[in-house]
């Protein structure tokens, strides 16, 4: 008995050790202060529209081919979260596709995510098109040269109509 007593003893004065050094700040880490980052810039590439999401926009009276270019801009900002780089990102896309067949389609999305210190990134939103409103699945790669970055990305939205997939790249400077 006496030995239970001791051990329980030995728990409650750990327990309080413990309770004691966290609350004073002794055993935390230290904080990493998060600033935001400004990564606007420019973006081209292409969208692939599958046969449903064609027709959907055929009955909006826009009459598009199966591939269309991609102008547009993207607003990010990135808040570093982390000593090893992991940052998250809010960023809104906006885009005019089919240029080149003479018409204008419009495409506005806002994607959360993350990228990782070796510039890995992934993100979610809603995606507003005259086909209709869906969520955007997106992924890609930031490559870094000194203040200058260069991403790859693909999205991919899926909806009632069909499927959407977009290659998009651009450029954008540290600030």
């Amino acid at each position: 008995m006496k030995e239970t007593h001791t051990i329980v003893q030995r728990c409650l004065y750990s327990l309080a050790l413990v309770l004691i050094c966290a609350g004073s700040g002794y055993a935390q880490t230290p904080r990493v202060t998060a600033y935001p980052v400004s990564l606007s810039g420019p973006r081209v590439g292409a969208t692939f529209l599958s046969p449903g999401v064609a027709d959907m926009l055929r009955d909006h009276r826009i009459d598009a081919g199966w591939a269309l270019s991609q102008f547009g801009w993207q607003f990010e900002k990135r808040i570093k979260t982390g000593p090893t780089g992991l940052s998250a990102v809010n960023e809104w896309v906006v885009l005019a596709g089919g240029l080149e067949q003479g018409i204008v389609i419009p495409s506005l999305s806002w994607l959360v995510g993350l990228r990782t210190g070796s510039g890995v990134e992934f993100g979610l939103g809603p995606n507003v098109t005259p086909a209709g409103v869906a969520l955007a699945l997106a992924g890609g790669v930031t490559i870094s040269k000194g203040a200058l970055n260069v991403p790859f990305n693909v999205a991919v939205v899926p909806s009632r109509a069909g499927m959407r997939v977009s290659v998009l790249t651009g450029f954008n400077m540290k600030r």
